[in-house]
């Protein structure tokens, strides 16, 4: 798994998610009491919004991920990550250049939902990288997210909030692009390729359990 190209642009990506989300769970708060003049309470509870995406934006992701798969094949969960990954870059810098509060959370919300369905859109992707191997490579792009947070936060320690969000956001486009370069065996890229009439648009074949021959009896 680990010397498959597509885990490591997949890592990148969950980067920029869940790394993201992780930033965001400690940065937030002390971004709307210093910015905003909030009480530290009130900063609290309005950066909880971000969290409570996750009941159902995560979810969101995988779905939107099976239904363009069931029309487009894995060009389709490619297409829908991507998307993702691009909106919720460029809504972190709307939300770093919104100057009321008002504003802000309504961004706050938007950018989060899309951070949370970029989390779902990958693992759409990762079981089929490579099957054999989709244990490890899941543990790999999910390192990625722990690595982005650290990433983002050294960011936010070394600059001021604005400048570390516009960073912050230009990463998370750019990483989007990187899904041009995800060439799934047997399934189309993002922009050529054809998905393998044997393996189709369906989803992953679970093996058999295997059974006890007559053999063995005998």
């Amino acid at each position: 798994g680990a010397l498959n190209f597509n885990t490591w642009f997949l890592f990148v990506q969950y980067a920029c998610c869940f790394g993201v989300e992780l930033t965001m769970n400690n940065a937030a708060a002390l971004y709307f009491r210093e910015e905003f003049g909030q009480s530290t309470e009130s900063a609290a509870a309005i950066a909880s919004i971000f969290g409570w995406m996750n009941l159902f934006a995560r979810g969101l992701g995988g779905y939107m991920s099976d239904k363009l798969n069931e029309k487009m094949g894995m060009k389709g969960r490619l297409l829908v990550h991507t998307v993702c990954l691009f909106a919720e870059g460029i809504l972190v810098l709307v939300f770093a250049n919104t100057p009321n509060l008002a504003g802000s959370i309504v961004v706050l919300v938007f950018f989060s939902i899309f951070v949370q369905a970029a989390e779902g859109t990958s693992y759409g992707i990762v079981p089929y990288v490579n099957p054999p191997c989709t244990g490890s490579i899941a543990g790999i792009v999910g390192a990625g997210g722990n690595t982005g947070a650290v990433a983002f936060g050294m960011g936010f320690r070394q600059l001021d909030y604005k400048q570390a969000f516009i960073v912050m956001g230009c990463t998370i486009i750019a990483s989007s692009f990187l899904s041009v370069f995800i060439r799934i065996k047997g399934h189309a890229g993002l922009i050529c390729g054809q998905d393998d009439l044997v393996i189709g648009k369906g989803t992953l074949s679970v093996p058999e359990p295997e059974e006890i021959g007559e053999e063995d009896e005998a």
